[in-house]
């Protein structure tokens, strides 16, 4: 598949790839029709997903049967009334019938809007009337059902609620019986042009309402260099994305890339993660591939891996925060596989990037992805230097990359904000050392100004996670009439240190701060928590931090 879009689609370094990697675009691109379809049409069997939940059931899909289902689910959406840029969102956390209503949205060419089975009413109804949210397509889970039904007063836009499960509340359609039933699938006569919005994703800041950020359907073409350049998969790949399907971290890692490069995905559908409960996974199925934030690689180090036979695992990524040296070098230690990182947003494709061909350097996010024209910009436009630290930018005047977002949706000003004169602002700070990697720093609002020094929430946070007793930690800067900003540490306590928590333990931990970063960067101001602010995607709420 990967030689219907790319010319040359092996690469021996950064500079081969920058000048040799090339997509060929076609008209009309629609994922569902010139991969999907055409894995179906040349080899019906190949395994496209392997499903597994936490109840034991086990399910395999084929590309014949994704076609066949995403079909029946396109024919049911058009029985609805559902059709070119109607907005459908779609609620179904690590189900399988993810796939099937995501495919056959497409093939309709209406918008898909992935969410989270956390939104609340108000999450909801905001959605709802922001976006104009024709049908909601969610799980037979109580809460979400509740929380959909009482958003409904407020929400005049809502035509249809489908539900999938065994359970069909009063006011659902059963979204398995309109498989069923479904008319044969007539292909629209236009489904869909190259601009055309396929996607849209409602990203939750650390402040404010979230912003609608909206790609278009050549969207997936640029994850080609996520699947087969980052993960560095082939036609013989198991890959795992740790990621619910309502944030876009899913479609970076269980969707797009990964079936242009020919992979199977494994979907592991559960409630509660469970560090031990992944490891057996990736034994008994012979995982291949493996991504997760480094989150997940903390809990899983905790583990006597030595237990578990990892021989199948080739390749581990990471990407959705900054990873700390410290869980790069344990997991190494414990499997020999050297994380790959990367770094970008919901806005993008991954656009730093730690290459195959690259040796990794532990807490670095990787090169830029040459498929970008990037920079490190100072405030006056001034481009940084090695050593410097800058904001990351993206570069539009010589060509518009494959993945970057076509804007917020309706808030033209908002977009200009961050995307004008053909420069779209990330508002992430980072430097660049004599080796062309990227470092991150942290938000543009979240670096301190202390004595003349320029501090990273970051490499403070970095070095605290090496102390035993920090299990979480947020970093901000406090007003200081002499210093301009004071350092400031908010920690949750490993279990057994809580009853530790105290002036002492202070000093412990600023004396280890210091021994491990810079001295003038350790916390002068440590305030031990039960949990962190966090957004329902889990950022840490920086801005609230402050504010307390």
């Amino acid at each position: 598949m990967l030689e219907k879009f790319l010319k040359q689609t092996t690469f021996t370094s950064t500079d081969d790839f920058k000048n040799n990697y090339h997509v060929h675009i076609p008209d009309n691109f629609n994922f569902g029709y010139d991969v999907v379809d055409e894995w179906a049409k040349t080899h019906p069997d190949k395994k496209a997903i392997c499903w597994v939940n936490d109840k034991g059931e086990h399910v395999d899909f084929t590309f014949a049967h994704i076609k066949d289902q995403s079909d029946r689910a396109a024919s049911y959406f058009q029985s609805l009334g559902i059709g070119r840029g109607d907005m459908v969102m779609l609620v179904l956390k690590r189900r399988y019938e993810f796939w099937f209503a995501i495919i056959g949205l497409h093939k309709i060419g209406a918008i898909a809007i992935p969410a989270t089975h956390l939104l609340t009413k108000k999450d909801i109804v905001y959605r709802n009337n922001a976006a104009g949210i024709k049908a909601i397509v969610s799980t037979d889970d109580g809460v979400v059902i509740e929380h959909v039904n009482e958003a409904m007063a407020e929400s005049p836009t809502i035509k249809h609620r489908i539900v999938c499960g065994d359970r069909i509340p009063e006011g659902w359609d059963d979204f398995h019986k309109g498989l069923r039933f479904a008319k044969p699938f007539v292909k629209p006569e236009q489904v869909n042009v190259n601009d055309d919005i396929s996607l849209l994703y409602f990203t939750s800041g650390t402040t404010g309402e979230p912003k609608m950020v909206v790609h278009d359907f050549t969207y997936p073409l640029g994850h080609i260099v996520t699947a087969k350049y980052w993960h560095n998969l082939n036609e013989d790949s198991l890959h795992l994305t740790v990621a619910d399907t309502g944030w876009a971290k899913a479609v970076w890692g269980k969707l797009y890339g990964q079936w242009i490069a020919g992979a199977c995905i494994f979907v592991y559908d559960h409630e509660k993660f469970n560090p031990e409960s992944m490891l057996r996974l990736i034994e008994q199925y012979k995982i291949t591939s493996f991504c997760a934030p480094p989150t997940v690689y903390r809990f899983m180090i905790r583990e006597d891996l030595s237990k578990f036979d990892l021989s199948s695992l080739k390749y581990c990524t990471t990407a959705g925060e900054a990873l700390n040296p410290s869980v790069f070098e344990a997991f190494y230690q414990g499997t020999g596989i050297k994380m790959m990182e990367a770094f970008g947003q919901t806005e993008t494709t991954p656009t730093i990037i730690t290459f195959p061909w690259m040796e990794p350097k532990p807490g670095a996010m990787g090169v830029p992805n040459p498929a970008y024209d990037m920079d490190l910009i100072h405030a006056d436009g001034r481009s940084a230097e090695d050593g410097e630290i800058g904001e990351v930018v993206i570069k539009t005047d010589k060509w518009r990359p494959l993945g970057l977002f076509k804007g917020y949706y309706r808030d033209e000003a908002l977009t200009n904000q961050v995307y004008s004169d053909d420069v779209y602002h990330t508002g992430d700070v980072a430097w660049r050392d004599e080796d062309g990697f990227y470092w991150f720093v942290g938000r543009m609002d979240d670096v301190i100004k202390s004595s003349g020094y320029r501090i990273g929430p970051f490499e403070v946070e970095s070095a605290l996670m090496t102390h035993p007793a920090v299990v979480e930690c947020a970093i901000t800067g406090v007003p200081d009439e002499i210093r301009g900003q004071l350092v400031k540490a908010t920690i949750v306590l490993a279990k057994n240190y809580k009853d530790k928590a105290g002036e002492n333990l202070v000093r412990e931990i600023q004396e280890h701060v210091k021994n491990v970063t810079a001295p003038y960067k350790y916390p002068r101001i440590i305030e031990f928590v039960d949990e962190l602010p966090k957004t329902i995607s889990g950022k840490i709420k920086r801005a609230e931090i402050r504010r307390s």
